[in-house]
């Protein structure tokens, strides 16, 4: 669904029109949280973006064996049409939904998200992962239409899990 090119741009909000802060590689992006994660077991300060990929990975302890093994895992693949899980992308795909909701961009995600929540109980994780189902089919659409990322579309799949339409 996406290509190695869009996971790279995901831990900078895709909505992003000035300077670009962050525009890792893919092995980049996956030695970030390699990094995050052994600098957290050596009790070392995080920088901004450590701290909030470790907020992340410790959301997702099905991936901290992942974390350990930097040489087996900074090359492997997942191929999704094999039924892999691609542990980096969506760790990645947490801190750009993350970075969009701490600037509102698009405008209107935060309140999107914010009564996507309270429609899932206040969980904060499962709202997000319906937020990160909403990203990738914008960015689906995006890609296979070879158009700009539309945040009609990602705003309206949201209205859908929030109940408004």
């Amino acid at each position: 669904m996406m290509t190695a090119e869009l996971s790279r741009c995901l831990l900078v909000s895709p909505f992003t029109k000035s300077a670009v802060m962050f525009t890792p590689s893919r092995d980049q992006a996956r030695q970030l949280f390699f990094d995050t994660w052994q600098k957290y077991h050596r009790k070392e300060p995080l920088s901004g973006m450590e701290t909030i990929a470790l907020e992340v990975i410790l959301q997702h302890p099905e991936y901290h064996s992942i974390l350990q093994d930097v040489e087996r895992y900074l090359d492997k693949d997942f191929p999704p049409e094999l039924g892999e899980t691609n542990p980096f992308l969506h760790m990645s795909m947490h801190v750009a939904i993350r970075e969009q909701l701490a600037i509102d961009q698009p405008v209107g995600i935060l309140q999107h998200f914010k009564q996507l929540k309270t429609r899932l109980q206040g969980d904060e994780h499962e709202a997000m992962h319906h937020v990160m189902e909403c990203l990738a089919e914008m960015l689906w659409h995006s890609q296979r239409n070879q158009t700009a990322p539309d945040a009609g579309i990602y705003l309206e799949c949201m209205d859908k899990r929030i109940g408004n339409k």
